[in-house]
């Protein structure tokens, strides 16, 4: 008989920041590399040890021990170390699309300095896992995917649980894993978590105890006669005697040969043997077949400051500072290659899932904040230079000459914000305090604005103000100056994508008028509590819910725009709702309605509610908590004691557009409650879309069968959308990753969860999550007719996260390569959704990506030429660069014109 091999891989699971801080994490990390780079030296059968598919993991250790970097490099070279492919574990549905990418692109180029990766997509305690993972990974060159989460149901504290055989996925702990686009690899599943073969004992009674239980439980799932055993777990010190219990393992069970194993030694073996009849599963892996308790999709709700910067911070990189740093390439010959991947650097170190998921202690998120803004202020500053090199060159005069620039992968409509000098006095012309007396006294004039044309353009200009400012030019030393200024909010409609256009601030010569708000305004959207524009007609009702009527679908929509709440007394990872509670609604509550502005091209309204909402849990919470008792077990309720809630909400409708934006704003003062808004459909679907990663996933309204938990949260990035074949309605957002179907027809969408601790395997304490004080949110809904048109309103929740660009036009002297209107490059979008615009590293070439939204294939109309990129960014062979299938990533290498 053939004996079975049982691969022994020794590792530890490093969680960067957790339930301690960062630092407190790092110096035990540096104990763990300090064992086991001395390990290595002192037993030559100790084999090798995978450092946890993260290469941040080297950065952190020589921060400290920058002395034995030739060690380290040693080991690599040796194969002692096995590192790579990812620069760190990252939550997959919580970071953008590019993000993951760059994660990977990141992690290869720094795991290639020192030696090669282990290909292997590496997710041993992600939150679930996305649906596009075979395609990313393959596309990458990785074989396979091992992760813990989403076939099984994993409990508290890690516990695998034994339920009945609907809540497994695959009877294996080895799959074959389908993506959306019918890519396929091979899945390993940890069946008995990464811990399997943790702490092996060499004594002998131990060691028959333990071998007994533990192959018993690896032979109930594996699919071959290689049998995978995880000698670690999370933060797990190396095992220095484990030569010791290899040696008597053998001993003890000579049908087996017991190795000290690595993942590309197992990965061989296991395809060499695997059955034919191994399971299928297909898309994201979300434990969707569970009872439901432990999916951790709560995650996307905890602490959702965090998800909303993050959100800004990847709009910053991805869809602002690449494309102008792109198009200004054109200009400099120059690239900030270095200087963007330290910016992604800093904003991935946020990523990994305890961080991003904001299911950590304070100290950790606090110093995320830190991250995020260095991140931003990396990002702004190449944005602000790119500009700055972009507008020498623009070919267009006048009296205050600006560019707007559209950065976002698909037209635009909307706002743009630019801040106009009128004039500038310098501090070496005299003292500042009498520049600015005369700067402040002189004659206000009124002024418009006009395109390259001559044609007037709808705009609001601010009074003119006076303040100090600086330059600081690249060639000499600080330039002080007080300038005279004015404030251009611009009425844009439909900016082609990658664009920009000129315009100009000049003077009018209507003296009368001092309200300076260009162009004549006499229409009016707003009739009582009305808006209406071309395409709806929105009233604000007594309760404060909305009334649509859109006009294309001869249908209204009533009942929107209401806000939930309800109690908390679950934890950072998991909603639980008290028992016996019911939720507090806003329709309980008259609404104060007011006009903030009503011209022609946008109609805003303001609407101000008073929920009383309790002011905590009750006392029981805080006994049950120090406990660790199971949040399912807690009996804990609300407070009786009612504290006052005013929700503001700001509601934005645009002239010829059926998007409708809203903007809630809430100074919360109450702990241990969720707060939701919530958008009825009116309509009956099965299913329902939502934005993921490279994916617009389809997912389920009802539950099956093995579900208990009566919530069912999902995980977005842009966009929820509900239809039918004759309409259906998409909920845009920003940085709002939470919500949920209710009663199959109705959007909920998670504002603020606020909780107490953080759960899992100990007693934590995080106040700060409870998030008290003031929060903004930004959302939105538009209606669609028949299913086809969805895919207009995902690019409009897409675009809307992309703020203009704009640029004062201030050396006139400069040799004009650009001219006053352009495109980075001619593209049709359609069903082809843009993330990425930027330039390659090997060679500056400019790499466009982006994926098929749709089911269908498509052909994308590019004006340019193009090659076929893998996401690695190395050309590969294709017959058509052009022709996307359905679910496709695509990357392309753009032959630019002119170039």
């Amino acid at each position: 008989m053939k004996k079975k091999t049982v691969h022994i891989i020794s590792h530890s699971h490093w969680d960067r920041e957790w339930y301690m801080a960062y630092e407190e994490h790092h110096m035990r990390l540096v104990n763990l590399v300090d064992d086991l780079l001395d390990l290595f030296k002192e037993d030559p059968e100790f084999d090798s040890f995978h450092l946890d598919g993260q290469t941040i993991i080297l950065d952190d250790y020589l921060q400290v021990r920058p002395e034995r970097r030739e060690e380290v490099q040693a080991a690599i070279s040796a194969g002692k170390l096995k590192i790579g492919p990812f620069y760190i574990l990252q939550d997959d549905f919580l970071i953008s699309s590019e993000s993951n990418v760059r994660n990977m692109l990141v992690g290869r180029k720094e795991s290639e300095r020192w030696g090669a990766p282990v290909e292997l997509g590496y997710f041993p305690d992600t939150f679930g896992n996305m649906g596009q993972t075979p395609q990313i990974m393959k596309a990458a060159g990785l074989i396979a995917a091992a992760f813990g989460r989403g076939v099984k149901p994993i409990g508290f504290d890690n516990q695998v649980l034994e339920q009945s055989e609907e809540a497994y996925s695959s009877q294996f702990s080895e799959m074959w894993w389908e993506g959306p686009d019918g890519t396929k690899i091979l899945g390993i599943l940890f069946a008995n978590w990464y811990s399997n073969g943790n702490e092996i004992p060499a004594e002998k009674t131990a060691a028959l105890d333990f071998w007994n239980q533990k192959l018993a439980d690896v032979e109930k799932f594996a699919s071959t006669s290689h049998l995978l055993m995880m000698n670690g777990v999370d933060h797990q010190p190396v095992q220095k005697d484990l030569s010791k219990a290899i040696r008597l393992a053998n001993e003890l069970f000579p049908d087996y040969e017991f190795v000290h194993s690595n993942w590309p030694t197992y990965l061989e073996a296991v395809r060499s043997d695997l059955p034919e009849n191994l399971s299928t599963v297909t898309g994201e892996l979300t434990s969707q077949e569970t009872d439901g308790w432990y999916t951790l999709a709560n995650t996307a709700s905890s602490r959702v400051y965090l998800k909303q910067w993050n959100t800004k911070v990847e709009r910053q990189l991805e869809n602002v500072t690449e494309p102008l740093a792109s198009l200004a390439y054109r200009v400099t010959g120059e690239y900030p290659h270095d200087k963007l991947t330290y910016a992604w650097k800093t904003l991935m170190q946020n990523h990994p899932h305890d961080s991003i998921c904001g299911c950590s202690v304070d100290e950790v998120h606090r110093e995320m904040m830190t991250r995020f803004e260095k991140a931003n202020e990396v990002g702004k500053y190449l944005a602000d230079d790119a500009l700055f090199e972009l507008a020498k060159v623009i070919d267009f005069e006048g009296q205050h000459p600006f560019v707007v620039f559209n950065t976002a992968g698909h037209s635009k409509t909307g706002e743009a914000e630019v801040e106009v000098v009128l004039e500038r006095k310098l501090f070496k012309e005299g003292i500042p305090e009498k520049l600015y007396d005369e700067l402040k006294t002189q004659p206000k004039s009124t002024y418009k604005v006009i395109n390259r044309e001559g044609q007037e353009v709808p705009a609001e200009i601010s009074e003119e103000e006076v303040l100090f400012d600086y330059d600081l030019p690249k060639d000499r030393f600080r330039v002080p100056y007080m300038k005279r200024f004015v404030k251009v909010k611009l009425f844009l409609n439909e900016m082609s994508a990658f664009s920009w256009e000129s315009f100009d601030l000049v003077l009018t010569d209507d003296a009368d008028s001092f309200d300076n708000s260009s162009v004549s305004n006499n229409e009016s959207m707003i009739s009582g509590q009305t808006i209406e524009n071309e395409s709806l007609k929105l009233t604000v009702n007594h309760n404060g819910t909305l009334s649509i009527f859109d006009k294309s679908l001869n249908k209204v929509f009533k009942d929107l725009l209401v806000f939930e709440d309800t109690g908390d007394i679950g934890n950072e990872y998991i909603y639980f709702q008290p028992k016996n509670t019911k939720p507090i609604l806003s329709t309980d509550s008259p609404v104060e309605f007011s006009i903030i502005t009503d011209r022609a091209e946008i109609a805003e309204v303001q609407l101000k509610q008073v929920l009383m909402i309790p002011e905590s849990a009750d006392e029981l919470l805080d006994e049950e908590q120090k406990k660790v008792l199971e949040f399912r077990y807690r009996n804990a309720g609300r407070s009786d004691k009612l504290l006052p809630l005013e929700v503001t909400s700001k509601i934005t409708v645009r002239k010829n557009s059926k998007k409708v934006d809203f903007e809630t704003s809430i100074d919360n003062q109450m702990k241990d409650h969720r707060l939701r808004v919530l958008f009825p459909a009116g309509l009956t679907s099965e299913n329902h879309e939502a934005d993921s990663i490279y994916e617009v996933v389809t997912r389920p309204n009802v539950m099956p069968e093995t579900w208990e938990n009566p919530t069912n949260p999902q995980h977005q990035q842009a966009f929820v959308n509900l239809h039918n074949e004759e309409y259906g309605l998409t909920v845009g957002n920003f940085g709002l990753n939470e919500y949920e179907i209710t009663d199959s027809a109705n959007i909920a969408l998670t504002l603020l969860r606020g909780v107490g601790e953080l759960g899992d395997w100990g007693y934590f304490p995080t106040p700060e999550a409870q998030t008290l004080g003031r929060h903004t949110f930004n959302y939105s809904l538009e209606f669609h007719g028949p299913a086809y048109e969805r895919y207009e309103t995902y690019q409009h929740a897409y675009v809307a996260q992309v703020p203009f660009s704009t640029v004062e036009l201030t050396n006139p002297s400069a040799e004009k390569t650009l001219p006053s209107a352009g495109k980075i490059l001619e593209i049709d979008t359609d069903k082809f959704a843009i993330t990425a615009l930027k330039r390659r590293e090997s060679d500056n070439g400019l790499v466009l990506r982006g994926y098929n939204m749709s089911g269908q294939s498509l052909s994308l109309a590019l004006e340019e030429e193009a090659k076929l990129l893998n996401l690695l960014e190395d050309e590969i062979e294709a017959d058509s660069q052009t022709q996307i299938a359905a679910h496709e990533i695509r990357t392309l290498l753009i032959k630019e014109k002119n170039q």
